[in-house]
C-alpha cells in the first residue's frame, strides 16, 4: 500500500517555506512539514516533533500511514460521544505518535515514542483504505473512529479512506487534540461527521508547556462546527495543572460563545506517564460541572 505524504516542502521547491530560515544551512538540508500547527523543519535523517514524519535527505515520508497497533469495537460513548448516534458501536483504530507531549498521557506507550518503555514500536498491522471499508461493513458497523493516538498523523490515510467509507455508508470520526494546521483542517473537515476534541486547558502558557497551542484548538473546534460536523469537547481536570476554576469558567464562556449546545465532557485524571499527582477529586469535578451548566446545555462528568 502506498499513500503519498502531503503537507511537505523542501528547499528544492521554489515555494518551499523550508528555504526560508534563520539557519540557511539547515534549511537546505531539511524539509518542512505543515501538517500541524508546529510546521516542523525536519533535518535530513531525523523526524519531526511527532517522531513519525521523517526526512531521509531526499524524500519526506510518513512511514506509519495506514499502519495501526490498536483496533477495537467500542461503544460510541467511550470516544466520548454522547449525542451522536447514542447506543451505537464504532470501529476504532489507533496508530503511533503524537504532536503534543502531555505528561499525564494515558496512551503514552503508543503516543509518545520512543513508543514504549522498551524503546520499541508496538506491533503494527497495515490496513489499506479499501480493506477498511470492507471490514467495517462486514462487521455491520456504520462509523470509524481514528483514536487512541493523535489521528492528525494519519491525515493522508484518512483522506484516502473517507470517500470509500462514505460510499459504503460509513461515517468518519476523529478523537483529536485539535492541533491541525489551517490547510490540514480545511482538507479534512468536509469528511468528518463527528469529532471529540480535547481542550486541555484555557491557559496559553500551560498549552505551550504540553507542546500544544490554545489558539489552534479553539480554531479547530470552530471550523469543524462550521463545516457541519457534530463536535463534543473533553476537558481533563489534572490537579496542579488544569484545575483552575477561573480558567475553566473562561473555557466554558468561550464554548458557549461558539455554541451553548456543544456537549462538554469533564473528565477525571488518574496518574499516568510522568505525572504522579493523585486522581482528581470527584467533588471538584462536580464543582466544575456546576460552573459549566451555567453556560452550556449538555455537560457530562466522566472517568468516575
Amino acid at each position: 500500500m502506498t499513500i503519498a505524504s502531503q503537507w511537505w516542502s523542501t528547499a528544492e521547491d521554489t515555494a518551499a517555506p523550508a528555504a526560508v530560515s534563520d539557519n540557511a544551512s539547515l534549511a537546505k538540508h531539511a524539509a518542512r512539514c505543515d501538517l500541524c500547527f508546529r510546521s516542523c523543519l525536519v533535518p535530513a535523517g531525523e523526524a519531526g516533533y511527532c517522531r513519525v514524519r521523517t526526512y531521509d535527505g531526499r524524500t519526506p515520508n510518513s512511514p506509519y500511514l495506514g499502519k495501526f497497533c490498536s483496533a477495537a469495537i467500542d461503544p460510541i460513548e467511550k470516544k466520548p460521544l454522547r449525542h451522536w448516534r447514542p447506543g451505537s458501536f464504532i470501529y476504532s483504530l489507533g496508530s503511533v505518535g503524537c504532536n503534543m507531549r502531555c505528561p499525564f498521557c494515558q496512551n503514552h506507550t503508543i503516543a509518545q515514542p520512543d513508543f514504549s518503555s522498551s524503546g520499541r514500536l508496538p506491533p503494527l498491522t497495515e490496513c489499506a483504505p479499501q480493506a477498511l471499508a470492507a471490514k467495517v461493513r462486514a462487521l455491520g458497523l456504520d462509523s470509524v473512529a481514528y483514536t487512541y493516538n493523535e489521528p492528525t498523523l494519519q491525515a493522508e490515510y484518512i483522506l484516502a479512506a473517507a470517500p470509500l467509507l462514505q460510499e459504503a455508508g460509513i461515517a468518519t470520526v476523529l478523537v483529536s487534540n485539535g492541533m491541525f494546521s489551517a490547510d490540514a483542517l480545511r482538507a479534512l473537515s468536509p469528511w468528518v461527521s463527528a469529532a471529540n476534541i480535547d481542550v486541555k486547558s484555557f491557559n496559553g502558557k500551560t498549552y505551550t508547556g504540553m507542546g500544544g497551542s490554545l489558539e489552534t484548538v479553539m480554531r479547530t473546534v470552530a471550523v469543524l462546527l462550521e463545516a457541519g460536523a457534530h463536535v463534543e469537547v473533553t476537558n481533563l481536570v489534572v490537579p496542579g495543572l488544569t484545575d483552575s476554576p477561573e480558567e475553566f469558567a473562561a473555557m466554558t464562556e468561550w464554548l458557549a460563545s461558539v455554541s451553548p449546545d456543544i456537549p462538554l465532557h469533564i473528565s477525571r485524571y488518574f496518574p499516568a506517564n510522568r505525572y504522579r499527582e493523585p486522581a482528581t477529586s470527584i467533588s471538584l469535578l462536580h464543582r466544575f460541572g456546576g460552573i459549566a451548566k451555567e453556560r452550556l446545555h449538555r455537560v457530562h462528568i466522566g472517568n468516575v
